[in-house]
């Protein structure tokens, strides 16, 4: 394999989720889950972003990657390649990447095609986790959360992270099963804070007041 090359996935995303991708063009984005990808456009395209534009509310994407293995071994991200066991047997030449594998988006343009306005390619870059603005959120977000703990630091992430759904529902679990009044009343505190970033300001008054 050689040390730069390109690989593709084909996906559909919510109207939403690519309205959120493009205000972030020139930013990072990671990929939650073990990434998919391929080395035949073709297939990427054909059997997985054209057909995500069946879904009226969906937008066909095909990512697009550059990969440098050298930054995959200074960042640690695995890869294999796995055509022999995957669906197309050897002909989507398969690449699979590790959880939470980090790109830049650098370019999102419309594909041209005469049946549907919502065909979209993506060009992303691997960047690891030695690119220089992932290292300056890490430390923005070690400093945000240095003086929580274990699951409640995970809350306070997940809303600076643009997650406030996730926190609130870690937060409400947390409520549930605090030991002590001092921490349930931080939860109450985190939580409210949560319904803020939502909009939802009464019921942040509402655990605010439960906080005190």
């Amino acid at each position: 394999m050689p040390t730069k090359f390109q690989v593709f996935r084909g996906q559909g995303l919510s109207m939403e989720d690519f309205d959120k991708m493009k205000k972030t063009k020139g930013g990072l984005m990671s990929f939650n889950n073990f990434l998919s990808t391929s080395r035949n456009r073709d297939i990427s395209f054909k059997h997985f972003a054209l057909p995500a534009t069946n879904n009226p509310s969906s937008v066909g994407i095909l990512f697009v990657m550059s990969i440098d293995t050298a930054i995959c071994m200074k960042s640690s991200t695995p890869f294999a390649e796995v055509s022999k066991v995957g669906y197309y047997e050897g002909q989507e030449e398969e690449i699979l990447f590790s959880t939470h594998t980090i790109f830049r988006i650098d370019r999102i343009e419309r594909i041209p095609d005469e049946h549907t306005n919502r065909l979209w390619q993506v060009n992303l870059t691997f960047a690891g986790n030695q690119d220089d603005d992932f290292n300056k959120l890490t430390a923005h977000l070690r400093k945000e959360v240095s003086g929580e703990t274990g699951w409640a630091r995970l809350g306070v992430i997940l809303i600076k992270l643009g997650e406030p759904a996730k926190a609130e529902h870690l937060y409400q679990i947390l409520i549930e099963t605090a030991t002590s009044d001092k921490a349930r009343g931080g939860y109450n505190h985190m939580l409210g804070w949560v319904y803020n970033r939502l909009g939802e300001y009464s019921k942040a008054i509402k655990f605010y007041e439960r906080a005190l």
